[in-house]
């Protein structure tokens, strides 16, 4: 067995200079080697997106944490392109656990494959890597800052936590390839958590650009619209928006329905109606 610490790889979605992703990796600091490889700039709702436009280019940093100096990369690029160079350039072996956050604002319900911080652990998790994606709910208007009012330390707590789990046993279930971690606003760390499932209902919904004419900028923005209470009791949007806890979401790289095949072939051949009840 090698004695070698592991190599925790860090990114995010909000930028290398986010205070979340330097607070997530401070917390680590004890567990492994840190490696930072982030977005030069803010990269929210960017997914798991590859655009060909992205030129890649990286730019070395080194940030002082804990009395210490330590590895930090730049690059223009996506959060999960920000993995690949990670992983491929810049590791100086495998990492053993990606974590990606902590995000400005929770990332629950039905809207999650718009995260950049979802998409970079997704990325990771495609690469066989276990991989977190840590969100602090925040209110709205601090989603796109670097505020100072903002406390990340009970999400830190929760992300090392698990982080530690998995870095010293990564064996989860088969369909689990991503651990998602939200925190509610004011939580600490005697906070209970919960695992939950992603909610079927959207949380924030696009809202229709203000222009008099179709060639002036129109960029679409978002709105909190949900009633947390009327969420599934067992999903990451109950838990976080109405109890109050830290929810724990299970997220599968393997995206099918989980509908009764045999029984959706028969639909589609037109050999069964749909809602026939046998």
């Amino acid at each position: 067995m090698s004695q070698e610490r592991p190599l925790i790889l860090f990114t995010n979605d909000d930028g290398i200079e986010s205070p979340g992703l330097w607070t997530v990796a401070e917390a680590f600091a004890d567990l492994g080697d840190i490696l930072i490889v982030a977005p030069r700039e803010q990269q929210s709702g960017t997914g798991r997106s590859m655009p060909i436009t992205s030129e890649g280019r990286i730019y070395p940093r080194q940030l002082p944490m804990n009395g210490a100096r330590y590895k930090a990369f730049a690059v223009d690029g996506t959060p999960a392109q920000a993995v690949q160079h990670g992983v491929l350039e810049l590791a100086d072996r495998r990492p053993a656990l990606v974590v990606s956050g902590i995000n400005y604002g929770e990332n629950a319900g039905n809207g999650v494959t718009i995260s950049g911080t979802v998409g970079a652990a997704l990325e990771a998790a495609s690469l066989g890597i276990p991989a977190l994606a840590v969100s602090q709910q925040t209110p709205k208007d601090l989603h796109l800052t670097y505020s100072n009012d903002v406390d990340f330390s009970a999400a830190a707590h929760f992300a090392r936590m698990f982080g530690a789990l998995l870095i010293a046993d990564p064996r989860l279930p088969d369909d689990v390839d991503v651990l998602k971690i939200d925190v509610p606003w004011g939580a600490t760390r005697e906070t209970p958590w919960r695992t939950t499932r992603l909610s079927r209902r959207r949380v924030y919904w696009p809202t229709r650009p203000e222009r008099v004419a179709l060639s002036e900028i129109g960029r679409i923005g978002y709105h909190f619209d949900t009633d947390p209470s009327k969420a599934e009791p067992d999903s990451d949007v109950y838990a976080v928006m109405h109890d109050k806890v830290v929810s724990v979401t299970p997220i599968s790289l393997d995206l099918t329905s989980r509908t009764d095949l045999f029984r959706l072939r028969q639909i589609l051949a037109g050999e069964r109606k749909y809602g026939f009840q046998p």
